[in-house]
């Protein structure tokens, strides 16, 4: 009897002879894990009304094309993993494993996940009378890489060479997919990429980060970025470059002055290793009697002299080479001030005293010479411009005004001149001479004061505070007097004394 169950059993099978309708196995289209996890795959068997019965479920492998059995779930036999799979696979529901004819949830989970475990597995459920029934899902595996980051070399030396070396190298191994690799950092350098596929299907990238190893270089970081699907791995070193010292001189202002206290040249070298040995020369000559040398220091003892003039140079050396700084200093009479003043001799006091006697000498002989000069166009020949008769019309300016001087007569005749002060005489109608001694004593002080002529050209009359002017024609000249350019007229006895 049972082997006609299984002869008829075989035949449905071979023909696909549904018994009804409605039976489905539903399945995910895709599961993906990484290696080590585990994954669900699940199976569900949707029955028909009136329902079909379960013989048997199996789960299937297929990898090129042939189908390998993974496990078989049967109601009468039970439950069978097959190797390789046998400790990673089980049955999720707990009935399965007990022989139960229920068998519509044949879920399984997979543990451990490897990367051959990638494939496409089967569900397939068999009824009867219906036949069989399946269903499949593409399991993924990935593979999350391992990133690491290291320095070519522990100590980089940098030692006069300009070209790029490489100095990190950024490396993300067995990656499923592939990684993508960034760098962060402040170096100017540029990086190399490289991909290898390896025989289990992941795939390791490298990256080289290459810079010139310089003083600028030591002690930067670089930051290595690496992009594993929606992850960011980051890894870091800093760099430890190895130069010769970098070299310069301090404590050379430019205002080393003569007499100055307390100067010292510091030579400050910037090297890794540190510097171990320093030594200072004085280029064309030999160091100053009075420098005392302490480390890295060269202190001058009492005051700057001209001695302290010269190139001084500083050699400085370490484990990896010699380099050299050197300062110019010279010595000057005086300190700089700021506003470009020179400041006095601070050591001796007779060239101020000298300088001062002669500043009051010079305004003494000034003084005399302007007296002389006023004193003399004060005076015409021998006598004051007093003593000058003038046939025009002069104006005497005066602040604050003077009233207007009466007009002139025509013909003005003078008597003979004298030491004392001349007064002019009004010639009258009839011819004969009349001292005019009105208002002598008012105008006498005006005639003291300095005269002006007016051109024609000019206006004639001038502001409240200008005498008005009235020319007449030119009075006939007397035969012993003798004209002036200035408009005045003198006796010949005057002239020719």
């Amino acid at each position: 009897m049972a082997l006609l169950c299984a002869g008829i059993w075989a035949l449905l099978l071979a023909l696909h002879v549904p018994a009804g309708d409605g039976q489905m196995v539903q399945m995910d289209s895709s599961k993906s894990g990484f290696v080590g996890s585990q994954v669900e795959l699940r199976c569900i068997f949707i029955n028909s009304n009136p329902p079909v019965k379960v013989s048997q479920v199996t789960w299937q492998k297929l990898l090129n094309g042939t189908k390998h059995n993974v496990a078989i779930a049967n109601p009468v036999l039970g439950v069978s993993v097959l190797p390789p799979y046998k400790d990673r696979v089980t049955f999720k529901q707990a009935a399965v494993h007990h022989r139960t004819p229920l068998l519509e949830d044949t879920t399984i989970i997979f543990s451990n996940l490897r990367l051959d475990d990638e494939a496409a597995y089967i569900c397939e459920y068999t009824t009867f009378p219906a036949g069989n029934r399946e269903n499949m899902v593409n399991l993924t595996v990935y593979a999350r890489p391992m990133t690491r980051m290291t320095l070519t070399t522990p100590t980089i030396v940098a030692k006069g060479q300009r070209r790029k070396m490489t100095v990190a190298t950024c490396v993300s191994a067995n990656g499923k997919p592939p990684s993508v690799i960034k760098w962060d950092t402040r170096l100017k350098g540029e990086a190399s990429y490289q991909e290898t596929r390896n025989n289990n299907g992941t795939t390791t990238v490298r990256s080289n980060f290459m810079v010139i190893p310089s003083r600028e270089t030591h002690r930067q970081r670089l930051t290595c970025i690496v992009t594993y699907q929606n992850e960011k791995i980051t890894d870091s070193v800093v760099l430890n470059v190895q130069y010769e010292p970098e070299v310069k001189i301090e404590g050379f202002d430019g205002n080393w002055y003569l007499n100055r206290q307390n100067v010292q040249l510091t030579c400050r070298a910037d090297a890794n290793p540190p510097v171990t040995i320093y030594q200072w020369k004085l280029l064309n000559g030999s160091l100053p009697s009075k420098v005392e040398i302490k480390n890295n220091t060269l202190f001058f003892k009492g005051p700057v002299t001209y001695e302290l003039a010269g190139t001084y140079v500083c050699d400085a050396t370490n484990g990896i080479g010699t380099r050299t700084g050197s300062v110019d200093v010279n010595i000057t009479d005086y300190p700089n001030l700021p506003d470009g003043d020179v400041p006095q001799e601070p050591h001796s006091a007779v060239p101020a005293i000298g300088g001062a006697v002669g500043g009051v000498v010079l305004l003494g002989v000034a003084a005399i010479l302007l007296f002389v000069f006023l004193r003399r166009r004060q005076r015409t020949f021998k006598g004051d411009y007093s003593t000058k008769k003038h046939v025009f019309g002069n104006g005497y300016s005066k602040a604050g005004g003077l009233p207007n001087h009466p007009p002139m007569p025509k013909n003005l005749q003078y008597t003979e001149d004298s030491d004392d002060e001349k007064k002019p005489a009004q010639i009258g109608t009839t011819g004969g001479f009349e001292a005019s001694e009105r208002n002598f004593d008012a105008e006498s002080e005006d005639l003291k004061r300095p005269y002006f002529t007016v051109d024609e050209g000019e206006s004639r009359e001038y502001d409240e505070r200008t005498l008005a002017f009235q020319y007449d024609p030119e009075p006939e000249i007397a035969d012993d007097m003798i004209s002036q350019t200035d408009g005045s007229v003198i006796s010949k006895k005057e002239w020719y004394v």
